[in-house]
This record gives structure tokens, sequence and C-alpha cells, in this order.
């Protein structure tokens, strides 16, 4: 929208007159905050060019209006950050104990899980038995329906298989 010269005039001597003293009363319902209180008189002013109507001389001072229009504003920026949760300084995250080995073992679990759906389901099920469930040669036979010698020879391969995949991803040297 384009302002007439009128317009413009009436806005600027509107600012230049009650600007300051808008600005050390919203200053104090900011608790001292000078950048939200300039936001809200910007705001307060741009309401006063939106309804020309609420400054014309024959409806008297112009700055009670401008301070109320101010208030609600304030109320409603004080409304909006309580509904909002509240935000963690980044001295908070200081606080947490981690390390990069945390990370490291994350991403090593997560290659070794490709890894190991990469692997045929008959030698996945055996090293799954063996190593992830802590089963005997015997137990994971008897799990599994098969020969213990058929798992033996099962983990075997399904290890070197294992082991040719981690080193496609880079895991093992």
């Amino acid at each position: 929208m384009v302002l007439s010269h009128a317009d413009e005039a009436v806005l600027r001597g509107l600012y230049d007159e009650h600007a300051g003293a808008l600005f050390q009363h919203v200053l104090t319902l900011t608790a001292g905050d000078r950048g939200r209180a300039e936001d809200i008189v910007q705001e307060t002013l741009l309401r006063a060019w939106q309804h020309p109507e609420a400054i014309r001389p024959e409806r008297g001072p112009v700055r009670p209006w401008l301070y109320t229009v101010a208030r609600h504003l304030a109320v409603d920026a004080v409304r909006a950050r309580a509904a909002r949760p509240h935000e963690v300084p980044d001295t908070a995250l200081e606080r947490l104990e981690s390390s990069d080995d945390d990370i490291d073992h994350v991403l090593d679990a997560w290659i070794v899980s490709e890894a190991l759906a990469a692997l045929s389901p008959e030698h996945r099920d055996v090293i799954v038995e063996l190593y992830y469930r802590g089963r005997s040669v015997a137990e994971a036979a008897q799990e599994l329906h098969i020969p213990a010698g058929t798992v033996k020879s099962r983990t075997y391969y399904a290890l070197r298989a294992l082991r040719l995949t981690l080193e496609e991803r880079g895991l093992t040297p």
C-alpha cells in the first residue's frame, strides 16, 4: 500500500510527537527489554496508520489510544511467551554427560545391524542366536531345528560374510 504525502506527514508527526513517551511507557511494560519495547512501539504506530479513524483530532487526544494499544500488544506478547514451552539455554547442554564414544557406539551398532541385514537368513539366524542371544551351539541348534555341526559351519561362513560386509562399510581394517 502506498502512502499519500498527507498520510506520511500524519504518521511522521505522530511518531515525532508520541514515540519517545510511548517507548518509555512500553519499556516499563516489558521489564526493561528495549528490543521488545521497540517492536511494540513500531507495531502500535503501524496500528495507528492502519486505523486512521482512531487518530482523528475530533476523537480527542491520541496518546491514550496509543497507550491502550501498546498495553494490549505487551499483554499479548507475555501470553504468547507463556504458551510456548520454556526454552533451555545452551549451558544446560554442557551439563549433559556425553562423549563421542556414545555416538561412535551407536553408529557402529547401526552399521553392524545393516551388515547383518545383508546376510542370508540362515547366516543371520545363527549369528543372532549365538552372539546376541548368548546361546551355546547346542541351544542354537535346538532353537533353529538344525544339527549342531550345521550351526558351526553356518557360523564360520556367516562370520566371514559379516567381516566382508563390514570391511566394505569401512568398519574393520
